[in-house]
């Protein structure tokens, strides 16, 4: 049975959720469609002593400030969990959980989303998936041959679950400097982190709120035809959260550059020596996760979707939000997403009407 709507969203996360306040507001008939069975997005499935970039105040979705969470400056995943949660239910927002969509196309003058279980025909698309769920793993040579464990960032959890190993980090970004610091301070585990280049720390009072304003001052100068200012890359690329810190100014954050080659047993280094391991972590990235779009044959280079703001621009009956800067100025943060939101309901509105 195919049922009707005016939107659906694909997407359950902050970025879905941010686009069915918004929907409501404007009065549209609306569907959200996520994968997990629980509320909370990517945020509950990270590992255990994540913590946000900003105070709780300056991440939080439009209409809700997020409480403080007792004795945390910056929240933990978990605090983050219970916000979308509650921010679901406080907005009795349309969410259907553990519906998969495997497929939009065109049908007429209507998208058709295809989902595990059914269909939906609707005037317009909000995708909403992000990426968490399509992690990214380098094609390094000997990666089969390696008879050790292999994860990504998405699988990390805990020091714990180390203790007593020799653990090669590899990522020169916020993930691998934050997993590398928590399993080097846990003092069980012996880590090895892995750079392509030199890892670049930020300033120490720089937080999610001015990288905020820095990703926003970036879009504006762009939009304005001026010269690119380079963001948030132009500072760094490791943002100095307590934990990395401590490992830093501790002596015990320092890398190596890449290694050569997997073997059997563990890294091949550039001058022929090796080192033995039990564990590969790759904190190296993500995709969008935009299989499900596959139907509409949109995909640009580097497999991007060409858009004006949100709109793709070979479909303007969807909308791309919350994967990165492509699909609005710091779209995939928290504090970010609710202002791109705001703009792409209020272009599907115009649209229906």
């Amino acid at each position: 049975m195919t049922q009707h709507t005016d939107v659906v969203v694909v997407g359950g996360g902050q970025a879905g959720l941010a686009a069915g306040y918004h929907l409501r507001r404007h009065g549209l008939d609306s569907v959200i469609l996520d994968a997990d069975a629980a509320p909370g997005g990517s945020w509950q499935h990270m590992w255990d002593s994540l913590r946000l970039f900003s105070p709780a105040g300056h991440s939080s979705l439009p209409g809700r400030l997020m409480p403080a969470q007792a004795g945390e400056a910056y929240p933990g995943a978990g605090h983050v969990v219970e916000y979308l949660a509650d921010y679901e239910k406080r907005y009795d927002l349309p969410v259907q959980h553990g519906i998969r969509v495997e497929g939009v196309r065109r049908d007429g003058d209507r998208l058709l989303v295809e989902a595990d279980s059914g269909t939906w025909r609707a005037c317009a698309v909000i995708s909403a998936t992000g990426t968490w769920s399509r992690p990214f793993l380098p094609a390094v040579p000997g990666r089969s041959v390696f008879t050790g464990r292999q994860l990504h960032t998405v699988n990390y959890r805990r020091p714990a679950d180390f203790a007593g190993q020799r653990v090669i980090v590899v990522g020169g970004g916020n993930s691998g400097a934050q997993i590398a610091a928590d399993l080097t301070l846990d003092g069980r585990v012996e880590v090895t982190w892995v750079t392509r280049r030199p890892p670049r720390f930020l300033p120490d009072d720089i937080d999610g709120r001015a990288l905020f304003d820095v990703a926003t001052a970036r879009r504006r100068a762009l939009d304005a035809g001026q010269g690119d200012t380079g963001g948030v890359a132009s500072l760094g690329d490791i943002v100095a959260v307590p934990s990395v810190r401590a490992a830093r100014d501790a002596g015990l954050l320092t890398s190596k550059p890449m290694f050569a080659q997997l073997t059997t047993t563990g890294v091949r280094w550039a001058d022929g020596s090796r080192s033995d391991a039990n564990a590969i972590i790759w904190c190296t990235g993500f995709r969008p996760a935009l299989a499900h779009l596959a139907p509409l044959n949109l995909r640009g280079p580097r497999g991007h979707i060409p858009t004006d703001g949100t709109r793709a621009l070979g479909e303007p009956r969807l909308h791309l939000l919350g994967y990165g800067d492509w699909t609005g100025p710091a779209s995939a943060t928290l504090t970010g997403v609710g202002r791109t939101a705001r703009d792409a309901v209020r272009e599907v509105a115009g649209l229906l009407t």
